[in-house]
């Protein structure tokens, strides 16, 4: 199918395999057990695949839409057997995220006509958010832009020290005070500091709570605030960071930080030690936010620009 041509490089496209490896598989052995005896794609097949989806974190209403396509394929195409079915299914879930035009980039860019372009974190702890940091901080250097970080997660002393071990591996610069300071006071240290160090991009990263909704708005709209009495636009995006290993948790995460505040971009991490990858399927075609970012390794370098094509060749291929 022309929609799966190599994009990305033969070592990205490895480390994107080996990441997804866990949901591949166990979403395969699932399929293998639904379709043992069967040579037809049959009501029976379809009823099965639809539980394997929802069980592989694929989500309900996405689920039903890839359920309604290879409906019409296989009323369509009159008879399908059960061996063409991992085609299929290929190609009807990357038809389906075709359908929006996001993922469809390739490298760690940022638009050229905002100086300093401003991104804030948001997630709760434990996702990987200050780790997405660092790796960010790392593609972007390596591609020739200035980074500076700031370390607006006052609230744990961890969450300034963990950022600080990352600024100094990738070798970019960090504003951080005191923890207990105010998180708005950094963040207007950090972009002041970045103007004046002709930075390219700026990433801002924020306190990981959740528990109350109305003080995470109202700190994280003050944090804007400030900020754009610097960079008068900023934040320019708004990246949540989710971790794919907690599956339908993720989606819930991302239903209250999108009621919380504006987000603009996605990413979701940890794909590489989970059988949950399914998730970033169902958020990619759910949510109205772009899923930027994936990660699926450990290593500095395994954190991927998403591209749908590629994932759903690498999850089915």
């Amino acid at each position: 199918m022309s929609l799966f041509k190599r994009i990305f490089s033969k070592e990205k496209k490895e480390t994107l395999d080996k990441g997804l490896e866990k949901s591949k598989s166990s979403f395969f052995n699932k399929l293998s057990k639904a379709v043992a005896g069967k040579t037809k794609v049959d009501d029976d097949v379809l009823d099965n695949l639809e539980e394997i989806l929802v069980s592989s974190d694929v989500g309900v209403e996405t689920t039903l839409k890839i359920i309604d396509r290879i409906e019409a394929r296989v009323a369509k195409d009159k008879y399908l057997g059960t061996d063409e079915l991992n085609v299929i299914l290929r190609e009807e879930i990357a038809g389906l995220l075709a359908e929006t035009n996001v993922g469809n980039e390739t490298e760690f860019t940022v638009p050229s006509d905002k100086k300093p372009y401003v991104i804030m974190v948001v997630g709760v702890n434990g996702v990987g958010k200050t780790t997405t940091i660092g790796k960010l901080a790392s593609q972007f250097t390596k591609s020739g832009k200035k980074v500076v970080l700031g370390a607006a997660d006052t609230f744990r002393a961890a969450a300034i020290d963990q950022l600080q071990v990352w600024a100094d591996r990738v070798g970019v610069p960090i504003v951080r005070q005191e923890m207990g300071s105010d998180p708005a006071s950094v963040a207007f240290d950090t972009l002041k500091s970045g103007v004046t160090q002709n930075a390219d991009v700026i990433i801002i990263d924020t306190a990981g709570r959740l528990h109350n909704k109305v003080n995470l708005m109202n700190e994280l709209t003050k944090i804007k605030r400030v900020m754009q009495k610097v960079v008068e636009d900023a934040p320019h995006e708004v990246l949540l960071v989710l971790d794919g290993s907690t599956g339908q948790n993720a989606f819930e995460q991302a239903k209250q930080f999108t009621k919380a505040t504006e987000v603009t971009s996605l990413a979701v991490t940890k794909l590489d030690g989970t059988a949950k990858g399914g998730v970033v399927i169902g958020i990619s075609d759910q949510f109205q936010i772009p899923v930027k970012y994936i990660g699926v390794g450990e290593g500095i370098d395994d954190l991927q620009v998403f591209n749908k094509i590629e994932f759903v060749d690498s999850f089915f291929n």
